[in-house]
């Protein structure tokens, strides 16, 4: 295989990842338990809303030391071709 079909091939599966990413139903990733479910459907509106703040905050975190990790490993890629 030469370089141009090895692209066209990476550029395929990448559109065919996303596209099943996509059309994933969004009940997939909400495999939460019933009583936790009933339990905040049940609750007042500011309950709610202080629910989803927490959901929000604690989501921040992971998100950034992942991102950091990614940057990190982006803007070291080459140091290993690198001579000694």
């Amino acid at each position: 295989m030469n370089a141009k079909s090895n692209s066209v091939i990476k550029s395929l599966t990448r559109l065919l990842t996303a596209l099943a990413f996509i059309a994933s139903p969004a009940s997939l990733g909400a495999q939460g338990c019933a009583m936790c479910y009933q339990n905040a459907a049940a609750s007042g509106p500011r309950t709610i809303h202080a629910i989803n703040t927490g959901i929000l905050i604690l989501m921040f975190p992971p998100a950034v030391i992942t991102f950091g990790i990614f940057y990190l490993a982006y803007k070291k890629r080459d140091t290993f071709n690198e001579a000694a």
